[in-house]
């Protein structure tokens, strides 16, 4: 028997086993880091709703950006009926998002390809390249941490299998819940359902799904006020805006926007491949992408060109990539496993292991100072995340921190969030906060102040603090170790010190 076929199973029963396989392999390969990044306002929230005690000052920062989802209340019910830690049920939850992309991308080939090979090459290469990037769009196809986005990827694309299968009704249904996780990219899923429900070789709807897809995009921008676009920013919100170079196109490198176009005409010859071999299901869809694709990017253009529109440049158009990367791994990966790996084991052993290892060292090149899984519960060696833990389980819960404004670039740090690790209220910081600024523009006058106030924290003394004190209400900071003279220390390690900031001295008067 040929040792490829350990590979390529053959009975339908074991097809969910592979992709449970496939799936734990894309895990170990991309790491698990919760609390980085984007997590720290998800994280935060969760732990809001859970404990509503939590995060007395500056909850802003991460419950105003989350009106638009219902992804923070979902996984806090999520934790409250199924009685598990919030770390655990992060921790589950984001592996049912890995397997469920991948079994809607194996759903989805079988639809493309009648080759087994290049069902599981596709769906392995995915698995492998789950942080790879979306071009110069800052996000990728999937996160090392719970994110709404994995969700609403999962759905999308099991929305995308239901119209190749022509089951209008369950595609619209799942991309509804698509909406509910997050919206922006529901909208992308939205779109590019709608050109794979259009025949473009012949230019006519196939049954009643796209008028389907035309309807539930009406609704989505009915349901979304739009005179917000045309308010004038202010200077604060411009200043925010500015620092996130990613959202600005026409900023972006020549191998960025190679990035953007490069999957037109990739998609461009795939239709003409399929075309040549009558392989019309996969001519249809690699069409459909490259519409999906010249549209999406010439929306982004023309928004992202005007002055007069900058208030839509936070909702980062060029996001549309993340479904056109997701293809581009699917078919080209099935095309490499029916012409190049075959029934030949070694070279499947060879393919996972340069695909799997690469992104591998790229993530331990990403996050050098974390261990690549962090496992809910185990002790860290990084000393940031030990201070984090120490303040959790020894300050009050009212405590009100200020740090570092730009401490999640930290070396060694590894942009892990406070609030959401610490579990306490913050002052805004230079970086993370700053994004949430350009979501929600009415927090950018508070972002400013915060940030300004804290500016030139290296030199930071005793005064300084106490100026923060009597600004804020701040009443503790975490600084560099050794800590300035006169703060109240209570802990420290190699690194970091946990300090509290002495109250005034009471007034004869207050005596």
């Amino acid at each position: 028997m040929n040792g490829a076929l350990l590979l390529i199973p053959t009975r339908k029963l074991t097809d969910p086993l592979f992709v449970f396989i496939l799936a734990l392999l894309g895990f170990l390969t991309m790491g698990y880091h919760p609390g980085i990044e984007d997590d720290g306002v998800y994280l935060a929230a969760i732990k809001a709703d859970l404990q509503p005690t939590l995060y007395p000052h500056d909850s802003d920062f991460f419950r105003l950006q989350l009106q638009a989802t219902v992804f923070d209340r979902a996984m806090a019910a999520v934790v409250h009926f199924g009685h598990l830690p919030v770390p655990w049920a992060a921790l589950f939850i984001q592996w049912i998002c890995l397997s469920s992309i991948l079994w809607a991308a194996f759903r989805i080939l079988q639809k493309l390809f009648t080759s087994r090979q290049a069902h599981w090459s596709g769906v392995a290469l995915l698995s492998s390249m789950f942080t790879l990037p979306a071009s110069g769009s800052a996000v990728y196809l999937a996160d090392q941490h719970l994110h709404p986005r994995n969700i609403a990827t999962a759905l999308i694309l099991f929305a995308i299998e239901r119209t190749l299968s022509r089951k209008p009704w369950h595609a619209v249904a799942l991309l509804l819940l698509s909406v509910l996780m997050h919206p922006i990219m529901a909208c992308f899923g939205i779109s590019l359902c709608f050109f794979l429900a259009v025949d473009w070789t012949k230019f006519r709807p196939l049954g009643v799904t796209s008028r389907l897809a035309r309807t539930t995009s009406l609704n989505l921008l009915l349901a979304f006020p739009l005179s917000w676009i045309f308010e004038p920013p202010t200077p604060d919100w411009r200043r925010a805006l500015e620092t996130r170079t990613y959202y600005f196109l026409y900023k972006w490198t020549w191998y960025e926007w190679l990035g953007a176009i490069g999957p037109l005409v990739i998609f461009w010859l795939v239709n003409r491949y399929a075309v040549k071999r009558n392989d019309n299901v996969l001519a249809r869809c690699s069409l459909a992408l490259l519409l999906y694709g010249a549209f999406q990017q010439c929306v982004a253009m023309i928004l992202l060109a005007s002055r007069a529109l900058i208030r839509v440049t936070p909702l980062q158009p060029m996001r549309y990539l993340q479904l056109e990367y997701i293809f581009l791994v699917l078919i080209l990966g099935a095309l490499f496993g029916r012409y190049v790996l075959k029934h030949h084991a070694w070279r499947w052993a060879v393919f996972l292991l340069a695909a799997n290892g690469g992104m591998f060292l790229s993530q331990r090149a990403l996050l050098p100072a974390s261990e690549h899984i962090e496992w809910p519960g185990r002790i860290s060696r990084n000393p940031w995340l030990q201070a984090f833990a120490w303040i959790r389980q020894n300050t009050p819960r009212d405590a009100y921190f200020a740090l570092d404004p730009n401490y999640l670039a930290a070396p060694g740090e590894d942009y892990h969030s406070f609030r959401a690790l610490a579990e306490r209220s913050q002052l805004a910081d230079a970086i993370k906060d700053t994004a949430v600024a350009t979501q929600v523009p009415e927090l950018a006058s508070r972002w400013a102040a915060q940030v300004d106030a804290q500016a030139g924290w290296p030199t930071f003394q005793l005064a300084d603090f106490e100026r923060l004190r009597a600004r804020f209400g701040v009443d503790w900071v975490l600084l560099s170790y050794p800590a300035p003279a006169g703060l109240d220390c209570r802990w420290h390690n190699s690194k970091l010190s946990v300090c509290r900031i002495p109250p005034p001295p009471m007034s004869a008067a207050g005596l």
